[in-house]
């Protein structure tokens, strides 16, 4: 008995569904290569940034990601779990744009004015200083 796995003719995608939002004809390398900038920009920040270790670590998953598909979109969509991969490729473009208005706002560094006292405090809280 012969037994197909995978289709023999992959049916291209034709919309995203999304207006505003094309369909990507190479979106992997793109992906990849969006990844990789971002890990760049961030290199760019202080390691004692809280910012740049939380997405440095989202980053370097969803890059592995990437890579252990090996090219199957499907996969890729399954396992970022951020709907299309058209929609993860402007996701990643907004991170790194992100990267660089941190680098210019300088978040890392302490306020230049002392917050108001209870500024930081939300019900049921109480903030320490």
């Amino acid at each position: 008995m012969f037994r197909l796995t995978r289709p023999l003719f992959q049916v291209a995608k034709t919309t995203t569904g999304i207006t505003g939002l094309a369909v990507h004809t190479d979106p992997i390398p793109i992906l990849t290569r969006t990844y990789n900038d971002t890990l760049k920009a961030l290199a760019t920040l202080p390691p004692t940034s809280v910012y740049r270790q939380g997405t440095e670590a989202l980053t370097f998953k969803k890059l592995s990601i990437v890579d252990a598909a090996k090219g199957d979109i499907a996969t890729v969509e399954k396992e970022l779990d951020e709907g299309q991969i058209e929609e993860s490729l402007l996701i990643a473009s907004d991170e790194l744009q992100l990267v660089g208005k941190m680098a210019e706002w300088k978040a890392w560094e302490p306020l230049e004015e002392k917050p108001e006292p209870g500024q930081w405090e939300y019900p049921g809280t109480t903030a320490s200083t």
